[in-house]
């Protein structure tokens, strides 16, 4: 599996993991059982892992929006070996 993309939302209920990823095949475990959500947990938490050694490096904001609420873009390159 490869993850793509993680979305994450704070609630006042929670936080909310949206994670994108990519089969090799269609074989795995159906929607809803707990086997899938096993293998999608952890591969969000991998992905968080990532995330966090990735931001101990440099990180350059590449896009900024709005006044009161604010969405700012982080870009980490972790292909330089400096974020492992």
């Amino acid at each position: 599996m490869t993850l793509q993309r993680l979305v994450l939302t704070y609630t006042r209920h929670g936080v909310e993991v949206r994670a994108l990823y990519r089969r090799r095949s269609q074989d795995g475990p159906n929607p809803g059982t707990k086997a899938r959500q096993r293998e999608v947990s952890s591969l969000a938490r991998e992905g968080l892992r990532e995330a966090l050694r990735a931001l101990e490096g440099d990180a350059e904001l590449v896009g900024c929006s709005g006044f009161s609420q604010r969405e700012d873009v982080l870009l980490v390159d972790t292909t330089t070996g400096s974020a492992a």
